[in-house]
């Protein structure tokens, strides 16, 4: 009510806070890949791996785009010293 009050929230809506499975599962998904997450640890209940898997994939649509352009760490044969293309 009173971040309504203060125009934070539309009228009528109330928020309610994140559950501790997700801000756990987010805070995870943002350090480790799942891959190394689940040869780490021997038994990870279901849910708790559909949250960490959830939260392994971008949110926006520009983190989206550029997903698929990340460099794999091998040297473009086309590319000279500092980053310009030859």
């Amino acid at each position: 009510a009173a971040a309504a009050a203060l125009g934070l929230l539309p009228l009528g809506k109330t928020q309610s806070p994140e559950s501790l499975l997700d801000i756990a599962a987010r805070k995870v998904a943002e350090k480790w890949p799942f891959q190394r997450v689940e040869e780490r640890f021997e038994r990870i209940p279901e849910p708790v791996q559909r949250k960490i898997v959830y939260w392994s994939f971008p949110r926006s649509e520009r983190e989206i785009c550029m997903y698929p352009s990340f460099n794999t760490g091998a040297e473009d044969s086309t590319a000279a010293p500092g980053g310009a293309v030859a």
